[in-house]
């Protein structure tokens, strides 16, 4: 049985009628209430206003509610989408779900996330998550400046493409072992004095700061999946009195988390672009509609670093142009 309040059509303009072969797109993210999504959103809903095509929107209940995931592209496939795009919250879970999309004829594009495996959609339009994993690791190593390196890793949770690639390049970009963009496997090293799940939440990423810190007290680097995941390392090391000298880095780019970069509770983070992604997606979506082209392979939609304080030989933006390019509230 269908739930219909899960999708929703987006009014794209107040009394907008559309024309009956107005190109119809889906965008399906992990949740709706998390800023990057939100943005994701509007950026959808945005291009598509611009280029005359309706948007279904759809959402899980919660990052890795998989059955809502599959019931907003069924809702979107009886509306009459050729094309959705979709962040996978679990990235095996929903693959059946894309394959009889297809086999509809409707075109598929992950945004941000992966399925496993990829070249289960069509396209793949995200950040190089292995990349802004690199960023952050050179800069923790230029940051740390010889220090004895004792990394805390406060990871998204197991086998999820996202978690495993910008855990991995966090490594490769210290300079330590690393299996390469594709494993889904977390490297390990010597260096690695905790490694705990945050589930990218600020709540979870502060208790499991605080078990590491009982484990290991010494540590002088932390990277986090994501930045409030990074916050609540933060307040744990705030709280126990460690918060000066510890390096902490962290992946996204979202207005609260450049703020955190500004104020010192994160010394860097690699931002990505969310709006990006989504606007790119409709615009290939409006493309097949017209065209009957499929897009194909993976487009990176790019990542800066940002940070307060430049290192040597790690190129970097400062607080103020992260700002201006963050989604979230400023």
């Amino acid at each position: 049985m269908r739930t219909p309040f899960i999708v929703s059509l987006l009014t794209l303009a107040a009394g907008a009628a559309f024309a009956a072969d107005a190109p119809v797109i889906g965008l399906i993210t992990k949740t709706e209430t998390n800023p990057f999504f939100v943005k994701m959103k509007e950026g959808a809903a945005e291009a598509a206003k611009a280029q005359g095509a309706k948007l279904l929107t759809g959402a899980g209940k919660t990052d890795g509610d998989n059955a809502g995931q599959v019931t907003a592209m069924e809702n979107m496939i009886a509306g009459g989408a050729k094309t959705i795009l979709i962040t996978p919250s679990d990235s095996k879970a929903i693959v059946p779900a894309i394959k009889k999309a297809q086999a509809k004829g409707v075109m598929v594009i992950a945004l941000d996330s992966p399925t496993d495996p990829a070249e289960a959609t069509d396209a793949l339009f995200a950040t190089n998550n292995y990349q802004a994993g690199v960023l952050i690791g050179q800069y923790a190593k230029a940051a740390l400046a010889g220090k004895p390196a004792k990394i805390v890793m406060l990871d998204l949770f197991p086998g999820h493409p996202v978690g495993a690639q910008r855990h991995n390049g966090f490594l490769k970009g210290f300079g330590l072992a690393a299996p390469d963009a594709k494993s889904n496997e977390l490297g390990k090293a010597p260096e690695i004095v905790c490694m705990a799940d945050s589930f990218g939440d600020q709540a979870k990423g502060q208790t499991a700061m605080e078990n590491c810190l009982q484990k290991s007290p010494e540590v002088t680097v932390v990277y986090t999946i994501n930045e409030p995941a990074g916050a609540g390392a933060f307040n744990a090391l705030k709280k126990a009195g460690k918060d000066k000298g510890v390096i902490v880095v962290s992946v996204d780019g979202g207005c609260q988390g450049v703020k955190d970069v500004g104020e010192g509770k994160i010394a860097a983070t690699s931002q990505q672009y969310p709006l990006k992604m989504a606007s790119m997606g409709v615009e290939a979506g409006v493309a097949y509609a017209k065209t009957g082209k499929k897009v194909a392979g993976y487009t990176d939609t790019g990542v800066t670093l940002i940070a307060a304080k430049a290192v040597a030989g790690v190129e970097s933006k400062d607080v103020a142009t992260g700002t201006s390019l963050c989604w979230g509230k400023k």
